[in-house]
């Protein structure tokens, strides 16, 4: 890239930095030292502003780059993604959201462990979401390495992953949730001002005819008709037909299964603010998505496949691309500000997104594994100071593994994410809310039953070994087919939840089953 766009890309990167470092300083001076202030912003959220918290926390660096790339490379099936995360919402509308406000405190571990025995139930959940929490962080921590290396060469994209996780630990550690929440509000308008834009400029390019877009997308491919079908990607063997499906499950169910969008929950007063506030977020969200859509396959058209992965092999630089072509191309001023204020934009996204991810994966840290392992004659230290040094060694390691995976396309690590948190939250979620005789044993197998198997098939999988794309393709101990696990281990959290139940030794408690589903339902009783 040219010196000009170089410069005012970082200029713009280095002005929303001192933005965000303004407000997390600003947040500072005010009473930071309660759990509840630093983990649930003091409950004062509106559902508006919730909502665009939530919209902000949940459309990440796999939204904004990865999905786009994946539909400029691969047509329809990229498209999936996009559906995929969209239905995801509809889930939370209807089975969590008012629950999870009601009978939760801080974390996902409080509404499951409501009526077990908290030790195992909080070290399991606890372990869960501290496993999604990296694998998301990782994603967002390649999505900013590739932006920089566009602008800057690839020797740059390490010393970015290193600087956007320092940055995660300053906001989570001084600013908390009050902090974390202002950074994704604004990082939502700035990132829907930019996808409106740019939505705008490539139907003007075709003049408003979608018909024309498509057609110039498909014959830009190479592949004609067949890229806006299926079957490019997910269509050529019935192991890809499998990871298809499995890639589906775990988008669909793997939402209501995030630590850090149901931690979101908890900023607002009432659960009926809750609901509303996942009401705004839909509207924000499904916008968003369909205008990615329109954006993947303008990038193919405009751009072009073979262009893109040049650029990139993974597609997770088309839309600084498709921003260069729409603004007058390498070279002209248009090109360049357009270009630099979209490469802003993404940026922006990448800090707030993995703000909010550090900051549920710390109170997981905090309020459930240490607050439940702490011996009880034990010099108490506060969990706030806890959850602070948690953030430091979570944003450590995330660094290490994004540094390890910077080939990967961040929509397909989310995915991985996504599937982690179907296969172990979401059964242990459910079962708690809605099946009577869940016992303890039930909940820790459920965790533990869809956790494992998710890991284990990775680390079998196309992902890790066996192919020129994986992280070792040196190496080949590939046993598992498919590179989403979700098909095999959603099932099996299910399984292993319901037999733990059916085989414990202690009987349920069902008078503390009726106390949690009345808070539930009527929010009597809740925080």
């Amino acid at each position: 890239m040219s010196g000009h766009h170089q410069t005012l890309a970082l200029l713009l990167f280095s002005a929303f930095v001192v933005v965000t470092l303004a407000i997390t300083t600003w947040v500072t001076r005010k009473r930071q030292g309660s759990a509840e202030e630093f983990y649930a912003g003091g409950r004062l959220f509106s559902p508006m502003e919730n909502g665009f918290a939530i919209a902000g926390d949940y459309m990440s660096a796999a939204s904004f780059l990865g999905i786009s790339g994946l539909i400029a490379l691969y047509g329809y099936d990229g498209m999936l993604y996009s559906v995929g995360f969209l239905v995801a919402w509809l889930v939370v509308l209807l089975l969590v959201a008012e629950l999870v406000r009601n009978c939760g405190r801080f974390t996902l571990a409080d509404v499951v462990a409501a009526r077990m025995a908290e030790r195992p139930v909080r070290t399991a959940v606890g372990v869960s979401s501290v496993s999604v929490s990296v694998l998301y962080l990782v994603a967002q921590m390649v999505g900013a390495g590739s932006l920089v290396a566009l602008l800057l060469g690839d020797t740059a994209r390490s010393w970015t992953v290193v600087g956007v996780g320092a940055l995660m630990v300053v906001y989570v550690s001084l600013g908390g949730m009050r902090a974390t929440t202002w950074i994704q509000i604004v990082k939502a308008v700035l990132l829907m001002g930019g996808a409106v834009a740019l939505t705008v400029l490539v139907l003007a390019r075709f003049h408003g005819d979608v018909n024309s877009l498509l057609t110039s997308a498909a014959e830009r491919s190479g592949r004609g008709g067949d890229f806006l079908s299926p079957g490019i990607l997910y269509g050529g063997s019935w192991t890809a037909r499998l990871d298809f499906i499995s890639l589906g499950l775990a988008l669909v169910l793997g939402t209501a299964g995030l630590p850090h969008i149901l931690a979101r929950f908890y900023t607002v007063p009432t659960a009926r603010a809750a609901r509303r506030s996942v009401v705004w977020s839909i509207g924000l969200i499904g916008g968003f998505y369909l205008m990615t859509i329109v954006l993947g396959f303008g990038a193919a058209a405009l751009v072009g496949p073979a262009d893109v992965r040049a650029s990139n092999a993974s597609g997770n630089t088309a839309v600084p691309l498709l921003a260069l072509v729409l603004g007058g191309g390498e070279g002209s001023n248009g090109g360049a500000v357009l270009f630099a204020v979209v490469a802003a934009v993404a940026f922006a996204t990448i800090l707030a997104v993995v703000a909010g991810i550090t900051l549920a994966s710390s109170a997981s840290v905090a309020h459930d594994l240490y607050a439940s392992w702490r011996r009880p004659g034990a010099r108490r230290r506060g969990e706030v100071g806890v959850a602070r040094a948690a953030a430091v060694g979570i944003g450590v390691v995330a660094i290490g593994l994004g540094l390890l995976a910077q080939d990967l396309n961040v929509a397909f690590l989310v995915g991985l994410a996504f599937a982690v948190a179907a296969s172990a939250n979401l059964p242990a979620l459910l079962y708690s809310l809605f099946w009577r005789s869940f016992t303890t044993r039930g909940a820790v197998w459920a965790v533990y039953g869809g956790l494992v198997p998710a890991v284990l098939l990775v680390l079998v999988s196309p992902v890790v070994s066996g192919s020129p794309a994986s992280l070792f393709p040196g190496v080949d101990f590939q046993l598992f087919p498919l590179e989403n696990p979700g098909l095999v281990s959603v099932p099996a959290g299910f399984l292993a939840g319901w037999i733990g139940t059916v085989t414990s030794p202690e009987p349920p408690d069902r008078a503390r089953h009726a106390e949690t589903e009345v808070r539930a339902l009527t929010g009597a009783g809740a925080v």
